[in-house]
């Protein structure tokens, strides 16, 4: 990847693009919280339900253009592609990171 990421961020970008579940999740916390579209995913068990149903089936890879930091987070947008209606649809990826983790993540088309 090109962009200037922070390290969790950067790994959970890479892990998506190689449909690694395991590898997306390792840079959350084991409490994390994942927010799609409104929906709240707490915790790994719930994010990898997640994944597993709804970014695995369709090869949803999200590929980020922009990165800017904002209000203490960091806002990563760009196209996600693969099977789906629409495909790509442009996402804005919200992250706070805590003590080198992704502690919650924001995604709204």
């Amino acid at each position: 990847m090109s962009m200037d990421l922070p390290k969790p961020i950067a790994e959970y970008i890479d892990a998506n693009a190689r449909l690694d579940i395991d590898g997306m999740l390792k840079p959350f916390l084991s409490h994390a919280v994942f927010i799609d579209n409104g929906k709240h995913f707490e915790g790994q068990a719930a994010i990898r339900q997640l994944f597993e149903e709804e970014v695995i089936p369709v090869k949803a890879i999200f590929t980020p253009d922009t990165v800017r930091e904002e209000d203490g987070d960091v806002v990563v947008e760009g196209p996600a592609y693969g099977d789906f209606p629409g495909s790509p649809l442009r996402f804005t990826y919200r992250f706070t990171l805590v003590h080198g983790a992704i502690k919650t993540l924001e995604t709204a088309v």
